[in-house]
């Protein structure tokens, strides 16, 4: 179930994304509380943001759920649950690596960390950055 949510050039459109991603995970039967929703909403968290700060432009989150009938978590539907945030900046994702009190150059990071898989290509006119919790899917 393909989910698309257009985000404004805004920081603070970084919890309405945050919001969003929470309610619709809810309608496929994951819960709030559960470890697939709290990485799925973290990862929209650091991907949004990412987009929005080092861009200043408006973005685009898609996100490929399982279908809500066909059980929650990763086990249903393709078995994998996947996020992508569209820009308009062509330029490369460069993973930082932020010591000790830095407030910046974690999200990749933690993308990494926390996501199965995570790459990008570029786009017409900017990239894509994708990342999948779950069992690996054919694309």
């Amino acid at each position: 179930m393909l989910q698309v949510l257009e985000i404004g050039a805004d920081p603070a459109e970084v919890g309405r994304a945050r919001r969003w991603a929470r309610a619709r995970l809810a309608g496929c039967g994951i819960g709030q509380d559960e470890p697939l929703a709290e990485t799925v909403v973290l990862l929209i968290s650091e991907l949004v943001t990412n987009a929005v700060v080092h861009t200043g432009c408006p973005a685009v989150l898609r996100m490929l759920l399982p279908h809500p009938h066909s059980g929650a978590g990763t086990d249903a539907g393709t078995g994998a649950v996947r996020l992508e945030v569209d820009d308009a900046s062509s330029r490369a994702p460069r993973p930082r690596h932020a010591d000790g009190d830095d407030t910046n150059g974690r999200g990749l990071e933690l993308v990494s960390g926390l996501a199965d898989r995570w790459g990008w290509h570029r786009e017409s006119g900017g990239k894509r950055i994708w990342c999948e919790l779950g069992p690996a899917t054919e694309a």
